[in-house]
């Protein structure tokens, strides 16, 4: 694994639904656990802003050996196009990109791991920022194909919009 690879990665999908049936999936991120293999749960700061470029939202993370919370914001929102937000607000940018292909979808997922993500490392972890962001490396090239797998899986049974959004916890 380079440098390179470990701070940043995409991988795609093609969904057989509207960009903007996908992207109002992706967007509603109240739903960001039905698909992530690591956020169990996410929810908007304020129900005026939500989905919108500049709103904050905070996720619940879990894995075996440690549970955690982010608070991130929303940095692109363009319907059918592209949704992303930043956590941390310098630390680490997540996304979706969106491209109309016949009569379905390319979905693709975003991950980089920002400047203000190695630097923040640097000062918690020392010596051992560099295996710390390794693992947080991996765990994203290992959840990027499973949260993709599962959208595809939601939008294409028709349930992108079960239950509706909840926007606020």
């Amino acid at each position: 694994m380079s440098q390179t690879e470990i701070l940043h990665h995409r991988e795609s999908i093609t969904i057989q639904a509207s960009a903007e049936t996908v992207y109002d999936l992706v967007s509603d991120i109240t739903r960001t656990g039905e698909w992530s293999p690591v956020c169990t749960q996410c929810w908007w700061e304020d129900n005026v802003n939500a989905g919108q470029i500049g709103a904050w939202f905070t996720g619940h993370n879990e894995l075996p050996h440690r549970t955690w919370e982010t608070r991130s914001q929303v940095v692109a929102a363009e319907r059918g196009s592209e949704f992303a937000w930043v956590v941390g607000g310098d630390r680490v940018r997540w996304g979706y990109t969106l491209t109309p292909v016949g009569t379905g979808t390319t979905l693709t997922e975003s991950w980089d791991f920002l400047p203000g993500g190695i630097a923040m490392f640097e000062e918690k972890f020392g010596d051992d920022a560099p295996a710390q962001i390794i693992d947080r490396a991996r765990q994203a090239l290992d959840g990027i194909p499973k949260t993709l797998a599962a959208i595809k899986r939601i939008a294409e049974s028709g349930t992108s919009h079960e239950d509706g959004p909840v926007l606020a916890r």
